[in-house]
């Protein structure tokens, strides 16, 4: 894996976050709410180990054997979705809090200044931590349970331009940002081949981010793979986490299990008289990871090919489509890499950085479809945006 100076800023920047995060959490939840030492011991250190493990969830794990290394991985990602919302929470409520004192404040003005009464302080500062407590608990809940809960199926309707009027209806199954992991194994992936086998697709597309991890340890899982079942088979293209993950290791993994994996080339679907294009490229994103030499290159994926018959092309990451796709004459881009934001807040965040964060969009006669993913990265929590597979019927 390689590290270029902007992701190694990013681990920096990140984890002075994360320990500031804590500090204040040790704050607002053990400081502010008792006095008696133990209380106040016992939260240095919670919060302290608890940092500790956020902090070198990237590293730390590396340096552990298997099943313990597992353990510290799934405990880091669990707690990190908690305390974004233990800190909304605790933000929120202390901030309706002050702003309560600031407009009583500001009522009694000709009154004299009050004096400040510490039972009632801490008596408001314990509501305050145990409201956030119970409302992370709640959503965090719901979070984790929809995360593991099967994809909701999408099905959309799309006009291919030149597509054969014999291939109306031809339907495509896309999986996207499965990350399979430490989080996402075997179980997981055979309810979601499951339950692509039961839409019945012409054929299925897997448009990258598939895994979080070596072959030797993920094999298994993406195993399940293998009993994917269409009538013109299983396609698949890189996202970025393939990169981290050995991404040739992995293209070589998948064709022994029967998938194409498409890079930076295209494949004609269909007879010979009734076909369309299906373009393959790798992620736009690899050039800035120290992979010039396997990124992004419609340009390859394109050549020889006849520009009139009608073309799908996959690629990780929605970035370019206009610039590239649309200039190149293709006539549906499905995409995934941004998760939909994955969990309130970062969808509103998502939403506001891409333009085609989520759903179908359209350019004239061309569309682009960006999947929320079919699985989670990171914290295993999916709020305000759940986790799709996506069937794509094809139009003529």
């Amino acid at each position: 894996m390689r590290f270029s100076l902007q992701s190694i800023l990013f681990f920096v920047v990140m984890n002075v976050v994360v320990v500031l995060g804590h500090i204040y959490l040790y704050r607002r939840l053990f400081r502010d709410t008792a006095k008696h030492p133990h209380w106040r011991r016992a939260g240095v250190v919670l919060m302290g180990l608890l940092a500790t493990i956020m902090t070198g969830g990237w590293f730390v794990p590396r340096l552990l054997p298997g099943e313990t290394a597992a353990i510290v991985s799934r405990l880091n990602w669990v707690w990190m979705g908690v305390a974004v919302y233990l800190l909304l929470g605790v933000l929120s409520l202390g901030g309706l809090r002050r702003l309560s004192a600031w407009l009583n404040r500001r009522q009694a003005d000709a009154a004299p200044a009050p004096v400040v009464d510490e039972e009632r302080r801490q008596f408001l500062a314990r509501a305050t931590a145990g409201a956030a407590i119970a409302a992370t608990g709640g959503v965090a809940s719901y979070g984790v349970w929809r995360a593991f809960h099967p994809p909701v199926v999408n099905e959309v309707a799309v006009k291919l331009p030149g597509l054969p009027k014999a291939l109306d209806g031809f339907s495509i199954i896309q999986l996207s940002d499965v990350h399979v992991g430490p989080l996402i194994q075997r179980r997981f992936m055979d309810a979601v081949v499951a339950q692509c086998n039961a839409l019945k697709g012409d054929l299925v597309c897997i448009t990258g981010d598939l895994v979080d991890g070596r072959v030797a340890h993920l094999a298994h899982g993406v195993g399940a793979l293998s009993n994917l079942r269409s009538r013109h088979g299983t396609y698949f293209v890189t996202g970025n986490h393939e990169y981290y993950s050995g991404d040739e290791e992995w293209a070589e993994a998948l064709t022994r299990m029967g998938i194409t994996v498409l890079r930076n080339r295209h494949v004609s679907i269909g007879e010979p008289g009734a076909s369309f294009d299906l373009v393959g490229v790798d992620d736009w994103g690899a050039r800035r990871s120290g992979y010039p030499e396997r990124s992004y290159d419609l340009t390859a994926a394109i050549a020889g090919r006849d520009p009139s018959r009608a073309s799908v092309l996959l690629a990780h990451q929605p970035a370019g489509w206009r610039e590239h796709a649309l200039e190149a004459g293709m006539g549906l881009q499905l995409s995934g890499h941004t998760h939909g934001g994955q969990f309130f807040p970062f969808n509103l965040v998502v939403s506001a950085i891409w333009e085609h964060d989520a759903g179908l969009f359209r350019e004239g006669d061309s569309h682009i479809y960006v999947s929320r993913g079919t699985g989670f990265w990171g914290p295993p929590l999916r709020v305000a945006a759940p986790p799709e597979i996506v069937k794509v019927t094809l139009l003529a």
